[in-house]
Parts: C-alpha cells; sequence; structure tokens
C-alpha cells in the first residue's frame, strides 16, 4: 500500500501547495513532495493575500520544512526566492510547535523557547528588531511556552503559566496590552490568566481562558469591524473582551480566519461561528455579517477546525473533510470554484486525516 501523503489545495500561484508545479489552483487535493504522512507532526499554513502563502511541516525528527512565498524569507532558508516543494528551515532541529503569520513564521523549541522568521517591519519577529530576518532569530524575553500563534503582522505565545505573550502590529490593538503602539518584543495581553488555547486572525485574536472542555470562556480582542469578537459590537478592543456565549456545553477547540472566529461547542462537537461572512464562511448558509456567535448547522462530531481567508475547512469524526465560504481558487476542494455559504465535502482522497490548516490571509488548505 503507498505511503500517505500530505495534501494541499487551492490557490498555488506562489508554489503554495508544495507540490512542485505553479498551477494557478487546484479544485480537489494534490501531493506535497516528499513529505509522508507519518513523519509530519503538525502543519501550519501562512498568507497575506489571495494569491500568496507559505507552508510549514514540523517533523518527527524535530525540523522544519517549508515552501511557497518567500519574499521576505518565511521560509527560513536563508534566501528570499520562493520554491515550490519544501526546504528545510536553517539551523532548526528541535521544534515542538509552529505556527504560520501573513509573511513570518514562527516555532517553539524544546526548551520552550520561541524563535521566528521572515517579515519583521512591525516587529513580528519579536527580537527587538524591525529588519526581515531569512534565518531564524530567537524571539526576545519568553520562555516556558506551550504554543504559539500568528496573525497576518503579529504574534502570540501561550506561557505554561496560562499567560499570552503578543509582539507585532498592533493598530488595532491587537497585542492587547490596552494600546495602540507595535512592539518588537514580546509583552503580557492584559488580564488573561488560565489560557488554555490561544488562535490568531489577521488582525484580532482568540484565547480560551480556563480548561478546553471544561468551562472555558472565550476572549477576543483587536480588530472588529466585521464583529470578529464576537461582543455583539463592531468596537476594536485593546484588551481582551468576552465573546458572548450563545451554546451550550463546553468549548475545546477554537480557530480564528482573517476576519471571522470559530468555536467547537458542546459533546456533541457542535460548531459555532461569527465575524465577516462576504463568502459565506460562517457556514450558516447565509452572507450576513454577524457579531455575536451563530450556529453552523448540520454538523456534529467536529474534532478540528481551521480558518483561511474568507473559508473555513473542519474535521470530522469520520475522518471526512467539509470546507465552506470562498472557493475561487478551489480551496474548498470540491472540484469546483463555487462559494459555498454551507458545508460541502472536500476531496481530499486522504483517510485516517488528524491534522488540517488554512491560512490567515491565503486561499488554499492543507490536510494530513
Amino acid at each position: 500500500m503507498a505511503e500517505k501523503r500530505l495534501k494541499s489545495w487551492g490557490n498555488n500561484r506562489s508554489g503554495q501547495l508544495g507540490d512542485g508545479t505553479w498551477t494557478d489552483f487546484r479544485t480537489t487535493a494534490t501531493t506535497v513532495l516528499g513529505l509522508t504522512s507519518a513523519e509530519v507532526v503538525k502543519i501550519a499554513a501562512g498568507g497575506s493575500g489571495p494569491a500568496n502563502g507559505h507552508g510549514l511541516a514540523l517533523l518527527t525528527d524535530r525540523t522544519v520544512q517549508a515552501w511557497g512565498s518567500n519574499g521576505s524569507g518565511q521560509l527560513g532558508d536563508g534566501s528570499v526566492f520562493s520554491h515550490n516543494a519544501p526546504g528545510q528551515v536553517v539551523a532548526l532541529s528541535n521544534a515542538t510547535d509552529i505556527a504560520a503569520g501573513g509573511t513570518h513564521s514562527l516555532a517553539v523549541l524544546d526548551d520552550r523557547t520561541v524563535v521566528a522568521w521572515g517579515r519583521n517591519n512591525y516587529g513580528q519577529l519579536g527580537n527587538g528588531t524591525n529588519m526581515d530576518s531569512s534565518v531564524p532569530v530567537r524571539v526576545e524575553g519568553l520562555d516556558k511556552v506551550v504554543a504559539v500563534a500568528a496573525g497576518l503582522n503579529h504574534s502570540l505565545a501561550l506561557r505554561e503559566d496560562g499567560t499570552v505573550w503578543a509582539w507585532g502590529y498592533n493598530v488595532n490593538g491587537q497585542l492587547g496590552d490596552g494600546t495602540t503602539a507595535s512592539r518588537n518584543v514580546p509583552a503580557p495581553v492584559n488580564g488573561l490568566t488560565g489560557v488554555s488555547l490561544i488562535a490568531a486572525g489577521a488582525d484580532h485574536n482568540l484565547a480560551l481562558a480556563g480548561p478546553a472542555g471544561n468551562g472555558g470562556v472565550v476572549m477576543a480582542w483587536g480588530y472588529n469591524a466585521q464583529g470578529q469578537l464576537g461582543d455583539n459590537s463592531t468596537i476594536n478592543r485593546y484588551a481582551p473582551v468576552k465573546t458572548q456565549d450563545a451554546w451550550s456545553g463546553e468549548v475545546s477547540r477554537i480557530a480564528a480566519g482573517a476576519k471571522h472566529s470559530i468555536a467547537v461547542t458542546g459533546s456533541g462537537s457542535t460548531l459555532h461561528a461569527w465575524g465577516q461572512n462576504t463568502s459565506g464562511q460562517l457556514g450558516d448558509g447565509t452572507t450576513d455579517y454577524r457579531t455575536a456567535p451563530v450556529p453552523v448547522p448540520g454538523l456534529a462530531g467536529v474534532r478540528l477546525v481551521a480558518g483561511g481567508r474568507e473559508h473555513t475547512i473542519v474535521l470530522l469524526g469520520d475522518n471526512t473533510v467539509r470546507s465552506w465560504g470562498a472557493n475561487g481558487s478551489g480551496q474548498l476542494a470540491n472540484g469546483t470554484t463555487t462559494d459555498s455559504a454551507d458545508p460541502v465535502t472536500s476531496l481530499t482522497a486522504l483517510t485516517g486525516v488528524d491534522k488540517i490548516a488554512a491560512p490567515v490571509g491565503g486561499d488554499f488548505s492543507f490536510a494530513n
């Protein structure tokens, strides 16, 4: 039997599907070159526009492979040349977590410190400078980190004490420190404790305060013009506010697209979504923006969720992938380029999927 491979679909104009081509887009899954599913521990997708993006894969040997756009060094190979097949991030052999932003990348190391590479115009690399780096550089002043997340031009880290730290672009309050001043070193997000999960959208963030699946509250901050903070307003928030609870049961997963947000809720693993809905990315059958969470009908058994620029992808308990929202580049993988405001089945040719990813500002998806 052939080995399972990492799959990708959607826009490929910068080689972000990693299949060795520059084919415009794929409406069904293609294979990322050279990576077997068994050796891939985590996947991440980044991107800052419809036609660009990059992918990261953390392997069992704790190295990281990267592919796609590289104009700012976000592939970490010491160059600024894009490539359409995976290549190794240099000087990185002890990674435990990865995240991909608009045009930058993050990794947690086994000593619980963080490194970053790529674009740094707003300090999103966190190394005290605003100079891009095509190789990993150490994020200053962070230790005991258990997870990272990356927005379009900002970065988040969750520490083992349940605090969240942020750095980079802050014009819309996405650093949550009560100001709008961008910063090139990490600072704590105001008033957040006991956090178990973090997610970053283009210019907003989500955090689950409290244990996942056991009484946690969704907090949100940053840009809110489309209602993506879910607090029934469209006012930017410079420190975390509580998302309106519209669900019964507990929250087990959170995810953010560019300008929309998603939570896996309840013991039946149902879904709620809020924010921008231009292309039907909330999955509620409409294109109405929602300033508070609404249920995604007809979905149960959701295990994982990821948000792209204007699309959403979920993994169900039966190992099938469903997607909805924008589909102009085939990012829903249902063989068409027609947007859908309702979940459609993605044609991944994969069994036993246990990882999915979509880029915060791009139009493609990964599954493994």
